[in-house]
């Protein structure tokens, strides 16, 4: 990622298992198409500006950082910025220089939604990348109408290019993310043991993929595979 202000510097990193080939999304799904735009933008063949919003829990801040990965992958300059964390700095001193960044990632959309200094430097912002021919990713839980913006001429950009709705997973889509995540790392997740953890704990994927890193921690640490009397026994579920 560029490097910020020197007295901006937050240390933002990105989670290594946020990657599109993590994402789960089966061919023919709506999430596919989703990816597939998300690609096209990165190699230059979609549209420059995408934004994405959908429920909590449905995998926004893991598609832009996927991007982001793949951006890097790809030899692009990038910087995500997750909004939740930055809403206390003055917003066009962390802007500053990114109209020469390929991608640029905006999480967490809502949080800055109606501060109008925010929305100024937003809407200048995306001026700028526009420009320049660069590329912007936008997160929200809402979609841009429904967003409780003050400027419109934001709501009026924000509203260009693509805007995709990522959707929810249900409970079998989930294991079946749990099961691909977990084959990632290397790990054995039946069937029983992932619908145990699924049952018992949030539906949120964040924190079903949190409570995954747990156990492979701990199934490393002890040598031990997934079955359900040790799921049990380490997330106390």
């Amino acid at each position: 990622m560029v490097n910020l202000p020197q007295q901006l510097s937050l240390g933002v990193n990105l989670n290594d298992d946020a990657t599109f080939e993590n994402f789960y999304a089966p061919a023919g799904t709506h999430n596919a198409m989703v990816l597939q735009g998300l690609r096209q933008q990165l190699e230059g063949s979609g549209e420059s500006f995408i934004y994405l919003w959908g429920a909590p829990g449905c995998g926004l801040t893991h598609l832009l950082q996927a991007a982001c990965h793949e951006a890097q992958r790809m030899g692009l300059s990038v910087q995500y910025l997750p909004l939740r964390d930055l809403a206390g700095y003055a917003p066009e001193e962390l802007f500053v220089g990114l109209d020469v960044v390929d991608l640029v990632c905006l999480d967490c959309l809502p949080t800055v939604a109606g501060r109008f200094d925010w929305e100024l430097a937003i809407f200048n912002l995306y001026n700028r990348l526009r420009d320049q021919g660069k590329r912007l990713l936008v997160a929200a839980e809402h979609g841009p109408r429904e967003l409780a913006l003050g400027l419109e001429d934001l709501r009026s950009r924000l509203q260009w290019g693509l805007t995709y709705q990522v959707q929810s997973l249900s409970d079998q889509d989930k294991q079946q993310a749990l099961q691909l995540r977990a084959r990632a790392r290397g790990l054995e997740l039946g069937d029983e043991v992932a619908q145990y953890i699924i049952q018992r704990l949030p539906r949120d994927t964040n924190e079903l993929f949190w409570q995954l890193q747990r156990l492979d921690h701990a199934s490393l640490a002890e040598q031990r595979k997934l079955t359900i009397p040790f799921v049990k026994k380490i997330l106390a579920i």
